[in-house]
């Protein structure tokens, strides 16, 4: 099974050329030293470097060498036979070990690199004894301190190379990651955005809606009997349906709630209360307590909100008489509670959210109050009535920037 050779860059590429620049460079001047001096065997120390030239030249023209192991193998084995056979003739071949240690360690595995390395400077040490006729420990110190030095260096840059890949796929991970995390976040900021608007619609327009319904049966019950009446309801749900038009208005565009344009929150409440009992067989009465402080507009939108869907419910489902809002500044807090004499339930077996029937009203009460810091409880028993209870810690300040 083949094995590609590992992949150069541009940088290890140019040194790749000038490494098989240098193996060239010393094969002519070995073949030149041979024929100018007058050597025995010039002609065939010429043959055998330009043999050896020749082969090592084709290392990085011919791609299958590039890209396969095995081949890359064969044909350094065929550099370095002729290399063998060079140095038997030439003691100036000895030159040529220092750039074979570099190709060796590059295209071998680690242990077989080794070998091949030793092998080849003992081979050089060997041949270069022979030709002098002599050995001293001056001769090996060469062959063996280039074979240390290439090591050292084709070591240190592969264990370079790794950490620059470990760095470049950490970074492709982190990029892979920041990429995954923001599109978790816009998908966490499309789905509060959708909860949002379910509690906005909930709190305003579907319950505008009802109230219309309602009057709108009350108006088809008076009919034909008491025509006044129905006259009267119908123009109670013009206005309703006005009111939920300049609220739907203001929702597409983000802006404060219209009850709450150029009204404090007491005063929004109070209208709330004037209107429901207006449009329905409900007494809502409005209580102010202690000094009023200025809200954020966030926190006054959110507790309109929670009156206005706990006034929609005890009209709908309460068969309430009466119903008793009240708005408390205290010392750190503002509380907002909703007290009625209708029906009651039992707060442990609410149904669960249905959007299809209106069931988002406590739930998004709760929600409103822990995106806000607040909470939400609420009392009530079966033929008891009941007590809801909104509390927000108090500001010192608005924020006129605040949205709902």
């Amino acid at each position: 099974m083949n094995t590609a050779v590992p992949a150069l860059t541009r940088t290890t590429r140019a040194l790749a050329w000038c490494l098989h620049l240098l193996i060239i460079a010393l094969l002519v001047l070995a073949a030149g030293r041979a024929v100018i001096d007058s050597r025995p065997h010039a002609v065939l120390t010429v043959a055998l470097a330009s043999a050896c030239a020749a082969v090592s030249a084709a290392g990085p023209l011919v791609p299958r060498i590039r890209r396969s192991r095995r081949t890359a193998t064969w044909w350094l084995g065929v550099v370095g036979a002729l290399w063998l056979g060079l140095l038997t003739v030439s003691a100036d071949g000895v030159w040529v070990a220092f750039p074979l240690y570099f190709l060796q360690l590059h295209l071998l595995p680690r242990r077989t690199a080794l070998a091949a390395v030793a092998a080849t400077a003992l081979a050089a040490i060997t041949a270069f004894a022979a030709h002098t006729g002599s050995f001293s420990p001056a001769m090996a110190i060469g062959p063996a301190l280039g074979a240390a030095v290439a090591i050292a260096v084709v070591w240190g840059y592969q264990a370079l190379y790794r950490e620059s890949e470990q760095r470049r796929k950490l970074i492709e991970e982190l990029t892979a990651t920041r990429t995954d995390l923001a599109a978790a976040q816009h998908t966490a900021g499309v789905l509060a955005e959708r909860e949002r608007l379910a509690r906005e619609i909930h709190d305003t327009l579907a319950q505008g809606l009802s109230s219309i319904q309602l009057l709108l049966r009350a108006a088809e019950r008076a009919l034909p009997g008491t025509p006044e009446n129905a006259a009267r309801y119908v123009d109670q749900a013009r206005e309703a349906a006005m009111d939920n038009l300049a609220e739907a208005r203001r929702f597409v565009a983000a802006l404060t709630p219209p009850s709450l344009e150029n009204h404090t929150l007491a005063g929004a409440l109070e209208r709330l209360c004037a209107t429901t009992s207006a449009r329905h067989p409900l007494t809502a009465r409005f209580h102010l307590t202690g000094d009023p402080a200025p809200l954020p507009t966030a926190n006054e939108v959110a507790l309109l909100r929670i009156a206005q869907s706990a006034l929609a419910n005890t009209v709908r489902h309460a068969e309430a008489a009466t119903a008793d809002i009240t708005l408390s500044y205290l010392d750190d807090h503002i509380a907002l509670d909703i007290v009625d004499d209708g029906t009651g339930f039992d707060p442990g077996r609410l149904p669960a959210p249905d959007p299809e029937n209106g069931g988002f009203g406590l739930p998004a009460m709760r929600a409103r109050m822990r995106a806000l810091g607040g909470a939400l409880t609420i009392e009530s028993a079966s033929g008891h009535g009941t007590a809801l209870a909104a509390q927000l810690p108090l500001t010192p300040t608005a924020d006129p920037e605040d949205r709902p």
